[in-house]
């Protein structure tokens, strides 16, 4: 297979680890003795550090963000359609870090790493581990890498929580946050898609209270059903009907329980890769990590006191049909950073992919952030705020 680079791709990438020694106390009340954490870079850190942009996953991706595997060169970084020379995160000016979080299963520590006090894997006496505790160890990242405050922090669904988080942990490191298909919180209804997902894996008689791996198991039909509910919640009715409508996969109803619809097989499948390659502790945790985030909580609802400490401009963007993540989410984020006088840029994409649309093609979608970056590189190299 050709392995050459791709044009405007990164190129070949190599994953690299990070250590930490020094406890990282966590919001369960626990701390984690020593973690490590794996992470990619593309571009050039420039000579004063000010060009850094931390690029923060969503459920099931990873420390891949752009490029791809020389020794598996079809494993494309989960967002290069945007990172990459000339894209709108152009890394031809910016070095771009992508990390997989504590708790993670492609790499950094978690629940399938081994536990130095016992010698097994942690299984299901690895902590739950939040927003916050990713932001915290996050920082950690940019002490090791020597980057005292990052041009921006990003991400989109979960990723764009941990955006809004750096600006409140830590509003001095970093000059922009940009928060993509975020919700300050979530509703009671993505709770509730959450806790099936939870339940299927939780019953799966492989799980074996979480402590699979030493009886060489793995939970795969609660993984798949979780896949599935979770895909749901990512498509909009309309890009369903449009894909799929009520297609039958053999022309005729079979009148049995095997897929029928093209929309089962597509659930179906996603689901038995989703199984092939993820973690169900990774999930579990995740999912709370979703559930409890809620930086209004600590100021008795009120997120514009929230984000009082906040001093980053913003980037906040939306997307038509992302139910799970609608528009009025972000305008509620929105409003509480205007009630605090900070600089705001907000864009409502009229897009028909739900809320997926934040890793897709959409040339408005690009352009607006390819504009955005664009002044954050004017600032950082002209000097300003």
């Amino acid at each position: 297979m050709d392995t050459s680079t791709p044009a405007r791709s990164v190129g070949a990438v190599t994953p690299k680890h990070a250590t930490f020694s020094e406890p990282l106390p966590l919001r369960c009340g626990r701390s984690i003795a020593s973690y490590e954490l794996v992470y990619e870079t593309y571009g050039q850190l420039n000579a004063d550090r000010s060009n850094a942009i931390l690029v923060c996953h969503a459920l099931n991706a990873s420390h891949h963000v752009a490029g791809f595997y020389a020794d598996d060169p079809e494993n494309i970084g989960w967002w290069d359609n945007i990172i990459g020379p000339g894209k709108p995160i152009d890394t031809d000016r910016f070095f771009v870090i992508g990390v997989n979080n504590l708790g993670g299963c492609f790499g950094s520590t978690g629940p399938m790493s081994i536990d130095p006090s016992t010698g097994r894997p942690y299984g299901a006496s690895f902590p739950l581990v939040t927003v916050e505790d990713w932001v915290a160890a996050q920082a950690r990242l940019a002490d090791h890498l020597g980057i005292e405050r990052f041009a921006a922090v990003m991400g989109g669904s979960l990723g764009a929580m941990q955006s809004l988080s750096w600006t409140r942990q830590f509003p001095d490191r970093l000059r922009h946050a940009l928060v993509i298909a975020c919700a300050p919180n979530l509703s009671a209804q993505n709770i509730a898609f959450n806790e099936v997902a939870r339940q299927a894996i939780l019953t799966d008689p492989e799980f074996h209270g979480g402590d699979y791996y030493a009886h060489g198991a793995t939970p795969v039909r609660g993984l798949r059903v979780a896949r599935m509910v979770g895909h749901i919640t990512y498509l909009s009715d309309d890009a369903m009907a449009s894909k799929f409508g009520r297609q039958l996969r053999h022309g005729s109803i079979g009148y049995g329980f095997e897929p029928e619809f093209q929309i089962e097989s597509y659930l179906r499948y996603q689901g038995g890769k989703f199984a092939e390659y993820f973690d169900a502790n990774t999930y579990l945790r995740i999912t709370k990590a979703l559930d409890y985030f809620d930086p209004a909580s600590e100021c008795g609802g009120d997120l514009s006191k929230a984000m009082a400490a906040a001093r980053a401009g913003f980037l906040v963007v939306s997307f038509t049909t992302d139910w799970r993540f609608a528009p009025e989410r972000s305008r509620e984020i929105v409003q509480a950073l205007l009630r605090n006088q900070l600089d705001v840029t907000y864009g409502e994409i009229d897009a028909p992919h739900g809320h997926d649309a934040f890793l897709l093609d959409d040339p408005r979608y690009h352009a607006l952030v390819r504009a955005y970056v664009d002044r954050i590189h004017a600032e950082i190299t002209g000097g300003a705020r």
